[in-house]
């Protein structure tokens, strides 16, 4: 697998364990798989990429807009409030960060299919992804999976097995499958460094000062993870001032890592019965999350935990201040307005919401909210 120089593979965040790449989980104890850079090999951003450009499978995703909202800081009573708008990625969400490196790891390994679980935009990210790589892909949806992702997952190519039921089920259809597929699933060691790469984007936007603290609704803890792994990079590489904290903000009716961070745990408990409208966030049981969770410990941060209205209102209200957010963005304003009454924040601090989603891909959700409010 070409990689780039400062690359030196893959270490498991659970044992230590140090293995090359092309493996999806740590042989020795299960456990969640991270690319391991050489920090004295690191001039710049540039050396923090995994995958030279010409080997790396891309629609040109990243640059994103990172976008002031001061009316939220003055009600937040916080120095800034930026969002990093990740639904102006090429098919409208962070995930494409993270499928063109599993696709570009999987191409490298031979592949010619790719397979992942999803609750919608994962599997569309991995069709649109395939497709530029010429081969194959099957993602592995829920029956309540938005028809735009089905539709779309259709539209560049790739296959798609629809499971009665909620994600997941989809998951373990997904393990339960005996096809040639390779695995692009959540918590894949590449999926988790389309997190770094987001982490020293944001670092750039801020000519790397570094926020205070960064906000992200959170589904499987990859990002989380990632987030912290590019960000104490670039501090340890000299590039940036500091490492931020870090708040996973989850639906309270599926919030395994936000409700484990804020009672201290060190694992999640998987949720019996998740039942939130935010479906790209109702994992019940999280593919990164102790690693997400001993991430949050590192920086000092912590979960938020908030109802769908709340979240709705959140995004509605995000719309009118900002750009455009769906339900998936509403949790990261309605957790940071949570975080703020507990007082997670002083004055003169600079916080960074992540918009996983864009606004128009979850319009529904919102516009059925305003309607039971009789607009």
């Amino acid at each position: 697998m070409q990689t780039t120089a400062a690359v030196r593979g893959l270490s498991c965040t659970a044992c230590g364990e140090s293995v090359d790449p092309g493996i999806e989980r740590c042989p020795d104890c299960g456990g969640v798989l991270v690319v391991d850079f050489d920090v004295d090999a690191v001039d710049g951003p540039a050396d923090c990429r995994p995958f030279p450009p010409e080997a790396t499978v891309s629609i040109d995703e990243g640059a994103t807009p990172a976008v002031a909202v001061p009316v939220l800081a003055d009600e937040l009573g916080v120095g800034g409030v930026t969002v990093k708008d990740e639904g102006r990625n090429p098919t409208g969400s962070l995930a494409d960060r993270k499928l063109s490196l599993a696709v570009t790891a999987a191409v490298a390994d031979g592949a010619d299919r790719v397979g992942t679980p999803s609750p919608g935009n994962g599997a569309q990210s991995a069709a649109a992804y395939a497709a530029r790589a010429d081969i194959d892909s099957k993602g592995f949806v829920p029956s309540r999976c938005p028809f735009l992702n089905k539709a779309m997952v259709n539209v560049h190519g790739g296959d798609m097995y629809v499971v009665e039921g909620r994600y997941a089920d989809a998951v373990e259809a997904f393990a339960d499958s005996d096809e040639p597929l390779t695995s692009v699933a959540p918590g894949h060691p590449f999926r988790v460094a389309g997190g770094t790469a987001l982490a020293l984007e944001l670092l750039a936007d801020r000519e790397w000062a570094a926020p205070d603290a960064v906000v992200h609704p959170t589904g499987h803890g990859e990002t989380v993870l990632g987030l912290e792994r590019g960000f104490a990079l670039a501090a340890d590489a000299g590039l940036a001032d500091g490492v931020p904290r870090l708040y996973a903000a989850q639906p309270a009716d599926c919030a395994p890592i936000a409700a484990a961070a804020a009672d201290g745990a060190t694992d999640p408990a998987p949720v019996d019965h998740p039942d939130t409208i935010v479906g790209p966030l109702e994992v019940p049981d999280p593919a990164a999350g102790r690693a997400a969770l001993d991430a949050i410990a590192a920086t000092g941060g912590d979960g938020a935990a908030v109802p769908d209205k709340e979240i709705l209102q959140a995004a509605v209200d995000g719309c009118e201040m900002g750009p455009e957010v769906g339900a998936t963005g509403g949790t990261a304003i309605a957790g940071v307005r949570a975080l703020a009454d507990r007082g997670a924040f002083d004055a003169d601090e600079e916080v960074v919401l992540v918009n996983p989603v864009a606004g128009s891909k979850e319009a529904d959700l919102l516009r059925s909210h305003l309607m039971s409010q009789g607009m």
